[in-house]
Order: C-alpha cells, then structure tokens, then sequence
C-alpha cells in the first residue's frame, strides 16, 4: 500500500472507532447521574411490585441506588404518563411520583 491509501484506511478505522465508543458511551449512561441499572433476579422482583403498585403498564426503566429508595423502576402506563416507583431493599414499595419528563408539563394529563 501506498502512504495515501495507508493515511485514508487509518483515517477511517480511527473515525470508525471514535463514532462506535461514542454510541456506547451514551447508550451506557442512560440517565445524566447514571446510576446503575437493575439486573439478575432483582429486576423481575423489583418489576413486579412496581407493575402490581401501578396497576399494570410498562417498566421503561430502572436504577439501583436511587436518592428516594433503593431501587426505582420507571412504569409507562398505557395513557403515555410515566410513574416512578421507589423501593426498598426487600423491593416494598415507599412511594411512587410521576415523572415529570413525560411531556405532561400542565399535569392535566391531556398530551395534546
């Protein structure tokens, strides 16, 4: 190969490279305070008592080590508001809030 072709393949390989840890970075972070997520059989436990709080609905996200409890567990229910629900460590519920980035900025509930 000739330098050219050597300097344009380098190129590439390091955009490539610096493109793919970015996408992984943000993915990784999830929330700006990025705490970690719930895994292993403590997410279908601290999932069901969040659903069985709401009364059905989504998990759309969880953390460990949350300011308000142990474990928070993000629900989505089906009219679009989000609800966080915060535990504690034997996954009972202490309380629950809407989340105030759903969109729902007058609390009325109406999305339109």
């Amino acid at each position: 190969m000739n330098r050219r072709t050597m300097w344009i393949v380098g190129a590439t390989a390091a955009a490539a490279l610096i493109g793919a840890g970015t996408g992984i970075a943000v993915a990784g972070s999830g929330d700006d305070d990025s705490t970690p997520a719930i895994t292993g059989p403590a997410l279908g436990r601290a999932s069901s008592a969040a659903l069985a709080h709401t009364g059905g609905g989504k998990v759309t996200g969880t953390e460990v080590g949350d300011e308000e409890g142990y474990y928070e567990v993000e629900v989505t229910l089906s009219n679009g508001t989000q609800t966080d629900v915060h535990l504690d460590k034997d996954f009972k519920v202490l309380n629950s809030a809407a989340d105030s980035e759903s969109g729902d900025r007058d609390g009325s509930g109406d999305k339109g």
